[in-house]
């Protein structure tokens, strides 16, 4: 997602009527309105989770009815303000974005064929990824980190089908349920990259019918849950090694900028001084001159 730095984009606007946008903009960036919308969005996840439990619906279903409805309202506000005050840019911004849907799932009708959806409502806390810079830092990570995935995936997958065919082909006739089918077999080889009862429930009891059956899995097991796993981890920390050094040589350069425009101004008035000091010199000298 752009802007790391969750700020909205400004777009030009007209001076007449740009003095009550700023205003608005700048306060919506304040510290204490972001952190007040944190605030709310942990206190609405909390209350959301506790509405799930009968006796709290039993005994304060209307409080939380009231509240969930009053958060809502908070957001649908904070939202419009943001819209008046960004104008369309902020629609530049992918976080404003994310917020503006995730709010509108708590706007669907509780009707009966959208009851279920309105389960959703409980993803407003994700809202959280929006607010704190830290998480907006490790999405950004992520998604930077999907094209690299995208070559290991591709990768594991070509893994999983000249293994799944393997299988199928060697154990299918004996164990029709795990590996009768080129589709079973690669759902049982899923199961076992994760190393979800692995042994007793798969590979020990082919191994009564194949004792070498071992020599076929555990060199499955060791190229897609040690090895694929390292590179997704391997990948990830390269990309936020990446982002975090990007976001040091920003500073960096901020502070040789800053370093550089003080300096101009010491060359400035270094310069203005030695040629005040010449004419000092040149005066002093006439005045000599006009004395002797």
């Amino acid at each position: 997602m752009t802007d790391g730095s969750g700020k909205t984009e400004e777009l030009a606007t007209d001076p007449h009527d740009g003095s009550v946008r700023a205003r608005l903009r700048a306060f919506l960036e304040q510290d204490r309105v972001v952190n007040a919308i944190m605030a709310l969005i942990i206190f609405n996840a909390i209350t959301l989770g506790i509405s799930t439990s009968d006796w709290a619906q039993a005994n304060f279903g209307t409080l939380l009815n009231i509240i969930d409805k009053t958060v809502l309202t908070i957001f649908v506000i904070e939202l419009l303000l943001k819209l008046y005050a960004y104008g369309l840019s902020f629609f530049r911004n992918s976080w404003n974005i994310f917020d503006l849907f995730v709010v509108s799932v708590g706007l669907l009708p509780s009707s009966a064929g959208l009851s279920a959806l309105r389960g959703l409502r409980v993803i407003r806390a994700l809202r959280l990824l929006s607010v704190i810079p830290q998480m907006r830092a490790v999405v950004q990570a992520l998604l930077d980190a999907l094209p690299g995935m995208g070559a290991v995936i591709v990768m594991i997958s070509i893994v999983f089908y000249v293994f799944g065919v393997m299988a199928t082909i060697m154990y299918g006739a004996a164990f029709d349920e795990w590996f009768g089918t080129l589709g079973r077999s690669l759902y049982s080889l899923f199961q076992i990259m994760t190393l979800e009862s692995w042994s007793m429930g798969i590979v020990r009891p082919v191994m009564i019918e194949f004792p070498m059956a071992w020599a076929f899995f555990v060199p499955f097991i060791v190229i897609t849950a040690f090895s694929v796993l390292n590179l997704f981890i391997g990948l990830l920390v390269n990309t936020m090694q990446s982002a975090v050094e990007a976001d040091t040589e920003a500073e960096f350069e901020q502070l040789r900028a800053l370093v550089r425009e003080e300096t101009d101004q010491v060359d400035a008035h270094v310069l203005e001084l030695s040629a005040q000091l010449k004419e000092l010199r040149e005066e002093l000298a006439k005045a000599r001159e006009g004395g002797a």
